[in-house]
């Protein structure tokens, strides 16, 4: 499918007659447009064929597509190096801010992820036919994107013109803009749903020739599940990463790709972070129940096989002693696993155990090793987080698998030895024998598009290395502002102006700053995460 409806050379579209282009536009839709719709574009045409007499040398485009997010802009026109926006409010009088914001999002969508747009100068106009000529401040969202300008049916050709002739930018080809890749990065619930429904990785995630594609990490970890069914292993995985790099993504598409119960290797992802498993359950239960056409609370049923509280995984196996249906288990965060005195003293006080005596690790270890053919554990390490008082850290992982279970193959990443992940223990120190698999590090933030090395800026404040620190945000400050007050009215106004469009923007404060309370921010507030 093209990604326009009609899409000529300027001087093509103005020698071609109406009724010849609107011909192209209908029989391009696959939705059967209304008659609101035709007279529509019958007026567009009939508008930019008088307000583009002149432009000899541009490109135009009629309802582009956003490609993922599915949103059609009404006019795109390539011109002297610059990519016009043209969103058209039929019969408005007045400058309605909705529809500001409307064409704002095309653009900061098109800077962020469309490939050819990212260094292109764009240009979005809001043209509301029937009102008042209204002059446009020129001003900039970022210095690659105008603020919006506003224009009627008469003089949106004027104000083309003199974009055109003030701020002309060097010419690229049409056509590769066109055709451009685009390269989203889903929201966290997005990616669920779509692994859910069966869709792979590499469909969803970034995937440009710049970044470590997330499928890489994924191959890698299938290639051991798939060597210890075959040859009855037990196997462990360390999969490290920078924040933002895709463990939550890589997590879910192992326990999406690898559920499959009729193979007897049922996938099951675990995670401590309550609120994390709640969201995605609800998300994934409304997106069931929706398109199978069944209540919620059967989907949630089904969900709840797939995404699992670690704690209601553990109990569940003190409960019983035999092996669980999942062959392979996806623990979040392992370096937070509780240690010893912390899971004792737990099973002591609540589950009335006064003598259970593992840590986590070595109970969850222990659960998997029930199986008597085959199993493989996937232990997620996020870096740069420090561990609090009773969480056990990875080395009480390795001196587990050393003391208890050293028949299980161990595949760790070439960064499990940075001071982030073990505190500068060696691996080696503990386990004489472990496999090395540099793919099992997620190297490149997915989330940061706009600069790769804010992840690194933090691990080096953290270590304290003031030189490197200092040199890795002079290398991005201008693409992503870090700023410090201790004025929370000036914080929000600072957030406020920031943020363009239909952008959202929000405050997080640590769960144990009481004293904020005097400020309106009352951390203790209990919320409904799904909601």
């Amino acid at each position: 499918m093209k990604r326009y409806y009609y899409a000529d050379k300027v001087i093509d579209f103005l020698k071609k007659d109406l009724y010849t282009i609107f011909g192209e536009l209908t029989s391009a839709d696959q939705f059967a447009a209304d008659d609101l719709q035709k007279n529509t574009w019958k007026a567009e045409i009939e508008i930019l064929k008088r307000e583009l007499s002149g432009l000899y040398y541009g490109t135009l485009l009629f309802e582009y597509t956003i490609p993922r997010i599915g949103d059609r802009i009404d006019n795109v026109l390539i011109y002297n190096g610059i990519v016009f926006l043209l969103e058209f409010k039929f019969g408005e009088k007045l400058y309605p801010s909705a529809a500001i914001e409307q064409v704002t999002d095309y653009a900061l969508d098109l800077q962020c992820f469309h490939k050819e747009s990212h260094n292109k100068f764009i240009v979005p106009i809001i043209v509301c036919t029937e009102a008042n000529e209204e002059h446009s401040q020129i001003g900039y969202i970022d210095n690659k994107i105008m603020l919006p300008l506003k224009c009627n049916r008469d003089n949106l050709g004027s104000t083309i013109r003199d974009i055109a002739e003030n701020f002309e930018q060097e010419w690229f080809s049409a056509e590769d803009w066109i055709n451009s890749i685009y390269m989203p990065t889903p929201t966290i619930v997005e990616a669920a749903q779509a692994l859910y429904r069966g869709h792979k990785v590499e469909d969803i995630s970034r995937n440009d020739a710049t970044a470590i594609n997330l499928s890489i990490t994924t191959d890698a970890i299938n290639k051991i599940i798939d060597y210890s069914k075959t040859n009855n292993r037990k196997s462990i995985c360390f999969v490290t990463g920078v924040p933002g790099a895709g463990k939550t993504l890589a997590r879910l598409n192992i326990s999406a790709s690898r559920s499959n119960l009729s193979e007897e290797e049922h996938a099951v992802f675990l995670s401590g972070n309550g609120p994390l498993v709640e969201v995605l359950q609800e998300a994934l239960a409304r997106d069931k129940s929706e398109r199978e056409h069944i209540k919620k609370t059967i989907a949630m049923r089904n969900v709840k096989v797939f995404i699992q509280n670690i704690h209601h995984f553990r109990d569940n196996a003190i409960i019983q002693e035999t092996p669980p249906c999942d062959k392979v288990a996806i623990f979040d965060e392992a370096q937070r696993a509780w240690t010893e005195d912390m899971l004792s003293k737990f099973m002591k006080d609540k589950k009335g155990l006064a003598d259970f005596n593992q840590s986590e690790p070595e109970f969850l270890i222990s659960i998997m090793d029930r199986h008597r053919d085959w199993a493989t554990i996937i232990c997620l390490i996020g870096g740069g987080q420090e561990i609090n008082t009773g969480k056990a850290g990875l080395t009480e992982w390795f001196n587990s698998l050393k003391s208890k279970y050293s028949n299980w193959d161990v595949y760790v990443s070439d960064r499990i030895t940075d001071s982030e992940y073990t505190s500068g223990v060696p691996v080696t120190s503990i386990l004489s024998k472990v496999n090395i698999i540099p793919e099992l590090h997620l190297a490149v933030s997915l989330r940061s598009f706009r600069s790769e090395k804010v992840a690194a800026f933090v691990k080096a404040l953290l270590d304290i290395d003031v030189e490197e620190a200092r040199k890795l945000y002079l290398s991005f400050k201008k693409d992503y502002p870090i700023v410090i007050t201790r004025d929370i009215e000036k914080a929000k106004t600072w957030i406020k102006s920031k943020a363009k469009g239909s952008q959202r923007y929000g405050v997080i404060a640590s769960s144990g700053a009481k004293r904020l309370r005097t400020h309106g921010v009352w951390v203790q507030n209990k919320v409904g995460a799904p909601n």
